[in-house]
């Protein structure tokens, strides 16, 4: 516990991704629905997964990861927005790249994209959103 409260970097990525849990749960499961009870397109159905979760993600982050009161809001959930449809770029790509390119599976693919996405939402949004 004495690491978390002398390094309270550590601290804020370790609730970042408690936060991103929640939404990987949300995102899962809405691309699941979409794409497999209502027959989206999988790229569709992967991005209402991702904007869904991407709402509440930044209302949790704002919130409680961040602890952020600007007054500012709309204007954090634009940069929010902007940085989470760039992380849908690298999302979509890394998805296309190994279940369209390699025929990996689209579920094993999502959550490689996951990962590599959530490195870059947490940098970008502790460096510019909620600084």
């Amino acid at each position: 516990m004495e690491l978390l409260t002398s390094h309270p970097l550590v601290f804020k990525f370790l609730k970042f991704a408690v936060v991103g849990a929640m939404g990987l749960v949300i995102d899962f499961g809405v691309t699941y629905l979409c794409k497999e009870t209502f027959r989206f397109n999988k790229y569709v159905a992967n991005a209402l997964g991702f904007f869904v979760s991407g709402a509440n993600n930044f209302l949790l982050n704002r919130s409680w990861t961040f602890a952020n009161n600007d007054p500012q809001i709309w204007e954090q959930y634009a940069k929010f927005i902007s940085f989470a449809l760039i992380g849908l770029l690298i999302n979509s790509v890394i998805i296309w790249f190994l279940h369209g390119q390699k025929k990996r599976n689209f579920y094993i693919s999502k959550a490689v994209a996951t990962g590599v996405v959530m490195i870059w939402n947490f940098s970008s949004n502790f460096l510019f959103t909620f600084r």
